[in-house]
């Protein structure tokens, strides 16, 4: 399965999750510590055109630039398809991109970076909304290939990921993909 394609339909089940957002929904509380659903929604805007400009140019000068405007699905939605239409051809996987302060990586390790984001921050979308989310299980698996690639050390150094929590040994999938990027599955119950 092209890793595109997983990520396009995570983004989808994640749009149904943005159009439904209101001006008063955007002030609530993430399990993104200190984040607002306004923050991580720019967050999200900035990283899928940062993403999208480093597909075209080999890098982005700025990963915060995101802005939610007046219209924060419309800036959601555009952001979406800047990412697609970026990472669209076949010659974008092999193109030598530079992520953020990750470093530089082949398009299709990139793709994979996004998707681990993409799946992520559903969920985040989901808790903040008290939605059920229901990701594609294959994006849940591909996503936890690389999510178990991340060291615990030296994730304070640059604030991109928590420290991994526990969870239970009959974990889902999900739950333990979230648990390797710090999240606590249990958020919404606590």
């Amino acid at each position: 399965m092209d890793l595109r394609e997983l990520d396009r339909r995570t983004l989808l089940v994640l749009d149904k999750m943005v159009a439904g957002v209101t001006a008063a929904d955007l002030a609530r509380p993430t399990p993104c510590a200190g984040w607002t659903l306004a923050d991580l929604l720019r967050h999200q805007v900035s990283e899928n055109h940062a993403f999208a400009t480093a597909a075209r140019e080999g890098s982005a000068p700025d990963w915060d630039a995101g802005v939610l405007g007046d219209d924060a699905y419309a800036a959601y939605r555009a952001s979406v398809e800047d990412f697609l239409d970026a990472f669209a051809g076949d010659a974008v996987l092999e193109r030598q991109l530079t992520i953020n302060h990750f470093g530089t990586f082949p398009g299709s390790i990139a793709a994979h970076m996004h998707l681990v984001d993409t799946v992520a921050h559903g969920w985040d979308l989901a808790r903040t909304l008290g939605l059920l989310y229901e990701p594609d299980a294959e994006a849940v698996y591909i996503a936890s290939k690389l999510a178990e690639r991340i060291p615990d050390e030296g994730r304070e150094k640059n604030g991109s990921f928590a420290h991994s929590v526990e969870v239970p040994a009959d974990a889902s999938p999900l739950d333990r993909f979230l648990a390797l990027l710090g999240r606590d599955p249990a958020w919404w119950l606590s």
